[in-house]
């Protein structure tokens, strides 16, 4: 595919043309990546016969811990791979085009947060700083450098120094992101409570065995109480997706425009449940050009009424991921 045709995702502006895009896609990766066709062969599936995005086959995201998921040729700027827990199979994500990441990332965080250049972005992930190859971290670095703000930079255990920086953001009234894993943000809340009064506090889910699972209800409700705030956000994204979808508050999350969340039914892969009704999460995410916009999650969820999807858990026997989201509520 052109690569001037590739940044068409991020001009989508409406369902129709979210569809007409994705249908393309399928068929070029249909073709162009050889895992998403031989998965199509096994299933009988005749990529010319698929006509809607609803009748587009998603592929289970086990695949990208055992196969090179990439379209074309097996050339890759880099591969990023999922943290994981002790002795666990990591996913890998071989990216082809970087900048397709970058700009992804980058009208993501604009679409719902404005210009980036307008906060300081304090970043506490001290497990996933220990990942070189976490897409997290990459995408974190960019948004800091992207800042501008001389203040922002990541955090591994100099906790002290956050406190100090934030109360000092806080006294300019400067407008701050503080993102963080679970497990680090809970720290924080429990040890230095602060009033924040003009940061967002945004988590990324995870607690990686450092602490107990919470579900995400009482995770934020630590944290408000904890920062002063009214509403937690959170992030949304993975290792195997170039998109990140985001939540202002609730655990209620939207999808930027070249990104769509499905639910499955949980006995029949295949088939899809209306609103409201919970099951397995599949994403479109138009962003995976270069490797597999279909995928198949191992997360339970539901889509509200007003289009924004909740996650409430994972399907039993599913391992832990590094970034694996709250159990459910």
């Amino acid at each position: 595919m052109q690569k001037d045709s590739i940044f068409d995702i991020f001009s989508i502006k409406s369902a129709e043309e979210f569809e007409v895009i994705a249908i393309k896609t399928f068929h070029y990766q249909a073709e162009n990546n050889a895992i998403y066709k031989e998965y199509l062969q096994l299933l009988k599936i005749e990529s010319s016969e698929i006509k809607s995005i609803h009748d587009i086959p998603f592929l289970p995201i086990d695949f990208f811990k055992s196969h090179k998921i990439i379209c074309g040729t097996s050339n890759h700027e880099k591969v990023f791979f999922s943290s994981g827990t002790t002795g666990s199979v990591r996913s890998n994500h071989f990216i082809s085009d970087l900048s397709v990441y970058e700009t992804s990332f980058k009208k993501g965080f604009t679409h719902f947060y404005g210009s980036i250049t307008d906060y300081c972005i304090l970043a506490l992930l001290p497990t996933y700083l220990e990942n070189e190859s976490s897409s997290l971290v990459y995408m974190t670095d960019h948004l800091i450098r992207l800042s501008q703000h001389t203040e922002s930079g990541f955090y591994l255990k100099n906790t002290q120094e956050l406190i100090q920086k934030l109360s000092y953001l806080e006294k300019i009234k400067q407008k701050t992101i503080l993102l963080g894993v679970s497990y680090a943000l809970l720290d924080l809340a429990e040890n230095y409570p602060i009033k924040l009064d003009h940061t967002i506090v945004m988590e990324t889910g995870g607690m990686k065995g450092k602490r107990k699972e919470l579900t995400r209800q009482e995770l934020h409700s630590v944290l408000t109480k904890g920062f002063g705030v009214e509403s937690i956000h959170s992030e949304y994204g993975m290792t195997e997706l170039l998109s990140q979808a985001y939540s202002s508050g609730n655990g209620k999350f939207y999808c930027p425009p070249w990104m769509k969340i499905f639910i499955r039914d949980m006995y029949d892969p295949f088939s899809f449940l209306e609103n409201g009704k919970s099951g397995g999460i599949n994403i479109i995410d138009l962003a995976n050009i270069n490797s597999c916009a279909f995928i198949e999650t191992k997360d339970l969820g539901k889509i509200n009424s007003d289009g924004r999807f909740e996650v409430s858990g994972r399907f039993d026997a599913s391992d832990i991921r590094g970034c694996n989201l709250l159990v459910a509520e």
